[in-house]
């Protein structure tokens, strides 16, 4: 059963190319990862320091292999200096 994650961070307004760049090389390397379908990090054509990250995964286990990949591990604990709030994470199940 596949798996879509919507994660979806507010950045500080200063910070977004920045934010761009960190995200740039986690994009890459999770793209190589075996159970990875679709991978990549979108902004909002109005509020643009809304960048989402909207990932498919292939199942559950492949999304726990991502979650404990070093890019994973050492890029995401990085993000959280660029941010205005928390980000809103949801992770989906495909039911049709």
């Amino acid at each position: 059963m596949t798996i879509k994650v919507v994660a979806k961070h507010y950045v500080k307004p200063e910070k977004i190319e920045e934010f761009i760049g960190l995200c740039k090389n986690l994009v890459e390397e999770t793209l190589k990862e075996e159970g990875c379908i679709e991978y990549g990090l979108y902004q909002d054509s109005e509020k643009l320091e809304i960048l989402t990250m909207i990932e498919e995964w292939k199942d559950e286990n492949s999304l726990g292999e991502h979650f404990d990949s070093r890019h994973f591990k050492e890029i995401v604990p990085l993000v959280s200096e660029y941010l205005e709030k928390d980000a809103e994470v949801n992770v989906y199940k495909k039911r049709l």
